[in-house]
């Protein structure tokens, strides 16, 4: 501080002379060079220079040192300086001028732990609103997995592993490109904030890094989580369900390995494919993982997850049940199951003709999830020593008697079709032809043609007599289609076995319903499938290169093991909303930076969450999660200082 003079004349005496101002200099936020009045002193003609120059020393002394003792501020005994000190400095402080005062409280708080502040209300507003719920309970979910002391253990660096927490919360909160996930993570949310990585350093090519680099863990980091899951809830893997599906690729993926054509369960026959296979227990956490060529057929894939199975799962598994499609169960896969010490469980690949009742054996009626009558019975069967569970449902012979008769219309419509073609001037009617387009009619409708005979009458064609040959002629007649005539074959019921079909299974069961709520685990799987699909975005991949996509399937992965550590124990408390609904509900809940100005010119900055809703408060409270990351986090700046302040990036997070 010094003192700045004007000349003026002074009102009192008409005298004119100096006018003191005590004033204090700083530089603003374009490091230019400002000054600010602390006190209007008043003529001062009594005061010498050497005198003014004294007293602003010592208040300067005075205001930047509050708690030093009187000794070692500069010293003086010169009355009128003294008193000039006194008098300015009590002054600054009646007028609030300074803030030794406050300095003082905020050392000495109050008892009730209350911050008063005395703000200017039209100075309040809200800067950095983000979504923050999701992305905490996704943070706390990963906790639970110890996923971050994994990957200390494995030698990653602090900051590897923070980007690696902010990229896989990110896909399982918001599942997008490396190029919108960049975007979202510096406008939307505050993933950064709760990883503590730095929100400036997050770009596509350290997201397209990270991903590959997580990749090259995945077989110790598919075995931790196995175990953990296992530990943490207290699971055993007895039973194990395994499923293919495959999703596809937009472009050509001209080189890949990985993309081929084949039968695309989306009816993207049009784009190449890759295959996923999983091995899941029934309460839908991960066991093995495999990223297969899109061409891959599902019962040639079944041996080598066996071989991979044991080393994947906890001790515990040494009599596992497998659960598969009928797709998967071909006779040498079952044989194989058995063969590698496991049992299994299926869907008979064809319908059994020749068997019995079991001697004892009554029929048992048990009900869906949809809360429709199922009746089941033991059979058995001449061709093996396997279990058969048989088992009749309404509703699926009411779904497929509906079926047959769309298929047989349909059939029949495509043989009229053909007939109406053999009246028609230039229509087919060559013999070939005709043969031709009932063959691919019955390709289409395979479940419904082999219950129809049909019946082509043929006749010399008058218009073709031969056909040269060289110099020879050589005579070729050919026939043509003047008739068909169709009939379902005499004593098949079309719907003779719609409702019924068999489980088969290698274990010894005493109880129908037991036999059935193994076989109904295998809906875990498909839910699985589901959530990797359609909640967290698997479908269709845009990656080049195949090192790309499976970084991008294994990222996917490693957030649905966030995704069903949540939902598994939400199911136990009777919650079953889907992921989507979680994280729109979650979402709800925000990171909001508030600033208010003071009466000492300062800038008030504090961050806090916003209190969660009642609708989050119960996922929290199920989940037995905290309810925010921290309760509060505060800064004071001078206002000049504000556009510099870069609150968010500044702050470490700290769980309070």
């Amino acid at each position: 501080m010094y003192f700045k003079v004007s000349m003026r004349t002074n009102p009192e005496t008409g005298v004119y002379g100096g006018y003191y101002r005590l004033v204090e200099s700083y530089r603003n936020q374009f490091d230019r060079v400002c000054h600010h009045t602390i006190l209007n002193a008043g003529y001062l003609d009594e005061l010498d220079t050497d005198q003014l120059n004294l007293i602003q020393k010592i208040l300067t002394a005075k205001v930047n040192n509050p708690g030093k003792p009187l000794f070692e501020l500069p010293y003086t005994d010169d009355p009128m300086v003294i008193f000039y000190v006194d008098k300015f400095f009590n002054r600054m402080v009646a007028e609030k001028r300074i803030d030794v005062v406050l300095e003082k409280q905020e050392k000495r708080p109050s008892k009730n732990g209350k911050d008063l502040q005395v703000i200017d209300i039209n100075s309040i507003r809200n800067k950095d609103v983000r979504e923050i719920g999701a992305e905490w309970l996704s943070y706390q979910a990963m906790g639970q997995l110890h996923i971050t002391s994994f990957l200390a253990d494995q030698g990653w660096g602090e900051d590897d592993i923070k980007l690696a927490q902010s990229h896989i919360i990110s896909r399982a909160v918001y599942p997008a490109s490396e190029l919108e996930t960049t975007r979202w993570i510096k406008e939307n949310s505050s993933v950064c904030e709760l990883t503590g990585y730095g929100i400036e350093k997050i770009t596509k090519d350290q997201l397209y890094r990270i991903s590959k680099k997580l990749y090259r863990e995945k077989e110790a980091l598919e075995q931790h989580l196995s175990v953990r899951t296992n530990e943490l809830f207290d699971i055993e893997d007895k039973i194990m369900l395994y499923d293919l599906t495959n999703t596809y690729f937009e472009g050509r993926k001209q080189g890949s390995q990985l993309a081929k054509y084949g039968r695309s369960k989306e009816k993207r026959s049009d784009a190449k494919l890759v295959v996923l296979a999983l091995v899941v227990n029934p309460e839908g956490f991960i066991k093995y993982s495999s990223i297969l060529e899109g061409n891959m057929a599902d019962s040639m894939t079944l041996e080598g997850m066996i071989n991979k199975l044991r080393i994947k799962t906890s001790s515990s598994a040494k009599k596992a049940l497998v659960v598969i499609d009928a797709g998967i169960a071909t006779e040498e896969n079952l044989k194989m199951i058995k063969a590698k010490g496991y049992d299994y469980l299926c869907v008979s690949r064809s319908s059994l003709k020749n068997y019995h009742l079991e001697a004892g054996a009554t029929t048992v009626t048990v009900t869906d999830n949809k809360k429709q009558k199922i009746e089941l019975c033991r059979v058995k069967s001449d061709r093996n020593t396997d279990y058969y569970l048989k088992v009749e449902s309404g509703s699926k012979e009411l779904k497929e008697r509906s079926m047959n008769e769309q298929f047989r219309t349909r059939f029949e419509a495509g043989l009229q079709k053909i007939a109406g073609s053999l009246a028609k001037k230039g229509g087919v009617k060559q013999e070939d032809k005709v043969y031709e387009r009932i063959g691919r009619l019955k390709q289409k409708y395979p479940s419904i043609s082999r219950y129809f005979d049909i019946e082509v009458e043929l006749q010399d064609d008058a218009a073709v007599k031969h056909k040269s040959k060289g110099k020879g002629a050589v005579k070729e007649q050919k026939k043509i289609a003047v008739s068909i005539k169709w009939a379902i074959k005499e004593g098949v019921d079309i719907n003779a076995r719609s409702g019924v079909y068999f489980i088969r299974t290698s274990v010894e069961a005493n109880k129908e319903d037991m036999v059935w709520q193994f076989y109904n685990t295998i809906r875990e799987i498909e839910a699985t499938f589901r959530v990797l699909k359609t909640d967290l975005d698997l479908r269709p991949i845009y990656h080049h290169k195949d090192e790309n996509t499976m970084a991008h399937l294994h990222l996917g992965l490693l957030a649905y093991w966030l995704v069903n550590t949540v939902r598994h124990q939400l199911k136990k408390e009777g919650i079953t909303s889907g992921w989507r609904e979680i994280v729109r509900t979650m979402n709800t809940q925000k990171a909001v930076t508030t600033l208010a100005q003071n009466n000492h010119e300062e800038v008030i900055m504090i961050r806090r969450c916003s209190e969660p809703n009642q609708q989050v408060r119960r996922l929290y409270d199920a989940l037995k999660y905290k309810y925010a990351p921290f309760v509060k986090k505060k800064s004071v700046v001078h206002k000049s200082e504000l556009n510099y302040c870069q609150f968010i990036e500044q702050q470490e997070f700290r769980s309070d």
